[in-house]
């Protein structure tokens, strides 16, 4: 994978960084992902009364899915990973629903704002889910699974068995011949054949991965890295950031008035910033409003310039666009060959929460 880069890579956290986030996936620590057990070959499937809540369906139990085929999409409403998994998901349940198969998506959350259900319930209906969603804000399901990535995807036979699982984007064709497989053991003849023909729109198109240059960033301090502001991150603190005078590829800093905390960065008061040099077609931020909800506006440019055709589905040309809700926002889309771009957000206001950065 890390072979298909068109240019040496600065760093070997970069590497490793980036080996995660090409491989369509992110772990939810890279050395529990490492020794977590299979699960496959195990059965009764693992319980599912450990979430907080369901949308979608009533709470749904092993009694409930006996004789079905079940897949289970573990994945986070700010996950560009799962975000770009969901058309598939959404393909597969609607087309097999009438054979016997159940699709259950298990929302287990990266960031504390992702474990409040209306979030959650914003995400469902943005992207268009219609088959249940567990709301894993304990991941009491996630450790019944032992599973450690976004996306993660299960296939349960008609019997509980789990007999396949997947981490991470691609290899689609392969997931639905499992579901065809499984589905053909349990005398579902009336199976679809065939696979389901899937074109993510925007956010949720598929990535550039032979381009993506620029790994998966965090801003909170617990997990950053590649910072470059003066002085480095001042932790739980109330601190004026400068912009460094060069950028190399990968490194990004905070400019104005921030407090830095382990998840997020929130602004203090209006016309702060954040820059980053990057090398990816896509460009995206997970970002939240103030305690309040106030919604923010901001305004993103590239190389110093408007954005023009390069512009995300959350801004427009000129690089505006505006903080809503917590979630991930796409600021970026280039129309040609990615090379090495300095992105930098200003925001209006003060308030907002920065948590990631991620890449397409």
């Amino acid at each position: 994978m890390l072979g298909s880069l068109r240019h040496t890579l600065r760093t070997t956290a970069v590497v490793a960084a980036l080996a995660l986030s090409l491989g369509g996936f992110h772990a939810f620590a890279t050395a529990q992902a490492q020794d977590a057990p299979s699960i496959v070959g195990s059965m009764p499937l693992p319980s599912l009364a450990g979430s907080t809540g369901w949308i979608n369906s009533k709470p749904l139990t092993a009694k409930d899915l006996k004789g079905k085929v079940v897949l289970v999409d573990f994945w986070d409403y700010s996950c560009i990973n799962c975000i770009r998994a969901v058309p598939y998901i959404r393909a597969w349940a609607d087309k097999y629903k009438d054979s016997g198969l159940v699709v259950i998506g298990v929302h287990s959350p990266e960031f504390d704002e992702e474990k409040l259900r209306p979030n959650v319930e914003k995400a469902v209906q943005r992207f268009g889910i219609t088959y249940p969603v567990a709301i894993d804000s304990n991941y009491a399901i996630w450790k019944g699974f032992h599973n450690q990535y976004w996306p993660a995807h299960y296939f349960i036979d008609a019997k509980g068995k789990v007999r396949f699982q997947h981490f991470g984007e691609g290899e689609y064709d392969q997931s639905e011949r499992w579901i065809q497989q499984l589905l053909k053991e349990a005398n579902a003849t009336s199976a679809p054949s065939g696979i389901a023909s899937v074109h993510g729109q925007g956010v949720q198109a598929a990535a550039n991965m032979n381009e993506i240059e620029s790994p998966e960033t965090y801003i909170g301090y617990q997990r950053a890295s590649h910072f470059a502001s003066p002085g480095g991150i001042k932790r739980d603190t109330e601190h004026v950031y400068a912009e460094p005078g060069k950028l190399q590829l990968n490194d990004w800093s905070l400019v104005g008035n921030w407090i830095d905390h382990g998840q997020n960065a929130v602004l203090q008061s209006a016309g702060g910033k954040i820059v980053f040099r990057f090398h990816a077609r896509d460009l995206h931020l997970v970002l939240g409003p103030g305690m309040n909800a106030k919604p923010v506006r901001y305004r993103v440019t590239m190389d110093g310039k408007l954005l023009g055709a390069n512009h995300g589905v959350d801004t427009d040309a000129q690089g505006n666009g505006v903080v809503m809700e917590h979630r991930l926002y796409q600021l970026i889309r280039q129309s040609g060959t990615p090379s090495d771009h300095t992105f930098a957000i200003e925001f209006l206001g003060p308030g907002v929460q920065a948590f990631s950065f991620t890449f397409g």
